[in-house]
């Protein structure tokens, strides 16, 4: 710990570096940065202190005490005050400098957590709702987890950890419980607690010394070709992203973001969550998957974000939809006239889309794709309805944004534009193709992999992080994707297949909902053989072959779509089987196919 003296020092050149960081982007030259109102925020906590200075009586949140009840405002006064009280009340319990974990649904009740957990307390770390007691446990053993903060459901599991001897638990906190337990405290109570001591003058919390450069946050990834790895996160990295993505992508102080994606990634963390905070807007929550029709014309929200599947799922719905009413000629005339209607200015949308963008809520005008690549034409779709949607690209170990589409110079096909004041590059590109590995490098990539050193120095390399994505880079600095080295498929001749460019060709195809490509060597001869596992769309199946159809009926119109994909590709890209699913693939949390799996790949 520094002295007064020293701390003022330091923070004096965290804000110093914070004015110049933002006066380079307030005054660039680019283009493309339309939004020149950043502020120059050191860590979180400054963060969240200014936003509740600017915007005191502002909605911060938007949550429902009870399943099916209205959304209770939260304003950014009423906010700072409760992850004081909390902060306060945990270093109280003797917590300060541990790890403190926070589990559960998207709430208002997990954000104060985490908040008050990174903000002065100790080390955050995020847990994943989805895994299993087993798999939490390996987790809370690795992080030396001393709290975690968590809903009803998961009490009697944390409970059996801390009885077994083997973590470092000492303090269960339910999220939902009005009062302390015998083993379980109340997250209520500790913010009376918090709040009295407040009163009675404490300042342990309000004055703890916040180091913008070291590891304050825990996240454990959930890979899909591998084991989970800690990602160690600063203040530093968060704020990066904070001040430099709303340059190219405006968000007001009105704006109402959507939350839906699990609060516990990083791209909903940061992006859906920090971001409205430092911008002045609200945080909405859904209350699930099946409520977010209900919940949308609720909230009104202008803002999502989504990764593919929620995405392509509420394209495909509306189609579908138009088509079973059978108005899905009409639509498409009123697109087509309303495209050409727009190049002089007249929007035909808002009354003749209405019932489209009206299952948005009424007032979304913002959607950002993240996660993983997204069929380009459903981008160009949704933007029809009147509604922009464009891509980001990021990843855990960079807080997560590394490019962003502009909103008013969005590339459909690309996955954005590298952040202002960050860098990226190809590393040993093909000279046909121009395709390498892409690595980025800036002031949001992580500190390193959590007691591994050996991992971090394999992907951080002279102050670049290597991503593992294959790519290239346009003239305009945008960043393309091509799939992931390890899913690379290599054929005996040394050619690349990128699988994630044939499950592309195939999403287009009606029939399927998802695919899943991969090679195998054959045993007839000495050549890789490219695989493809496919779970078809069922409603579709049913209007195309019937309700009944079976398996080979479906494989024969599918193997008539895809020999005209094949026709259209060199020998070695041309997919050899496939085999139709009666299930879903197996997946991350964060709904990514899993490739090693194998049942993913069973025939």
């Amino acid at each position: 710990m520094l002295s007064n003296e020293e701390y003022k020092a330091l923070k004096f050149k965290d804000m110093e570096y914070a004015v110049k960081r933002t006066n380079e982007l307030n005054n660039s030259t680019d283009p493309r940065v339309l939004y020149k109102n950043s502020r120059p925020i050191m860590d979180l906590k400054h963060m969240l202190e200014t936003s509740a200075d600017l915007y005191r009586d502002n909605v911060a949140v938007y949550d429902k005490e009870v399943r099916g009840g209205e959304y209770i405002p939260t304003t950014y006064s009423q906010l700072l005050e409760r992850v004081n009280a909390l902060g306060t009340a945990l270093i109280a319990r003797g917590l300060k400098d541990k790890k403190i974990s926070v589990i559960g649904d998207n709430s208002h009740q997990w954000g104060v957590s985490y908040l008050a957990a990174v903000c002065g307390t100790g080390v955050v770390v995020p847990l994943d709702k989805e895994l299993s007691a087993r798999e939490l446990k390996n987790l809370v053993v690795e992080a030396e987890v001393a709290c975690v903060l968590c809903d009803d459901r998961f009490t009697e599991a944390f409970l059996a950890m801390k009885d077994s001897g083997d973590t470092s638990l000492e303090i269960i906190v339910s999220l939902q419980a009005k009062e302390h337990g015998e083993r379980v405290l109340s997250f209520h109570k500790l913010l009376e607690e918090g709040m009295g001591l407040l009163a009675e003058g404490n300042r342990d919390f309000l004055d703890a010394q916040i180091y913008r450069d070291e590891m304050s946050i825990i996240l454990f990834t959930s890979g899909t070709t591998g084991v989970s790895k800690g990602v160690m996160l600063s203040h530093g990295n968060i704020t990066e992203d904070l001040m430099t993505a709303p340059t190219l992508l405006e968000v007001r102080p009105d704006d109402i973001f959507f939350s839906i994606l699990p609060i516990h990634h990083t791209y909903e963390c940061t992006c859906g969550f920090l971001m409205p905070l430092y911008k002045g807007a609200a945080v909405a929550y859904c209350e699930g998957l099946k409520h977010i029709v209900k919940n949308l014309s609720e909230a009104r929200p202008t803002m999502l974000l989504a990764v593919p599947l929620i995405l392509e799922s509420l394209y495909k719905k509306i189609w579908q939809n138009a088509q079973k009413a059978g108005k899905d000629k009409m639509l498409r005339k009123v697109i087509a006239i309303n495209r050409k209607t727009k190049k002089i200015g007249l929007d035909l949308g808002p009354v003749f889309l209405k019932k489209i963008t009206d299952l948005f809520g009424g007032r979304m005008r913002m959607i950002i794709c993240g996660g993983a690549a997204i069929n380009p034409e459903i981008l160009k779709g949704i933007n029809d309805f009147g509604i922009t949607a464009l891509q980001g690209y990021g990843l855990t170990e960079c807080a997560p944004i590394c490019a962003l589409n502009p909103d008013k110079f969005f590339k459909h096909d690309s996955l954005g534009y590298v952040l202002p004041g960050f860098d990226a590059k190809v590393i040993d590109p093909d000279p046909e193709t121009g395709i390498g590995e892409i690595a980025v490098k800036g002031g949001n990539v992580m500190l390193g992999y959590y007691k591994m050193p050996e991992e971090s120095a394999k992907v951080l390399v002279d102050g670049w992080l290597h991503t593992g994505d294959l790519g290239y880079i346009d003239k305009d600095n945008y960043i393309y994707l091509t799939g992931r080295s390890k899913n690379v498929i290599i054929t005996k001749n040394g050619k690349n297949v990128y699988p994630e460019e044939l499950e592309y060709y195939l999403s287009n195809l009606p029939l399927v909902k998802e695919s899943m490509v991969w090679g195998r060597d054959s045993e007839e001869s000495d050549e890789v053989l490219i695989f493809a596992s496919i779970f078809p769309d069922e409603e579709e199946v049913a209007a195309l072959l019937g309700e009944k159809a079976d398996t080979e009926a479906i494989k024969k119109v599918l193997w008539e779509e895809i020999d005209k994909i094949n026709g259209e590709l060199p020998f070695f890209k041309r997919i050899k089987k496939i085999t139709v699913r009666d299930r879903e693939f197996e997946k991350t949390t964060g709904k990514k196919i899993i490739r090693h799996a194998e049942e993913n790949k069973r025939f």
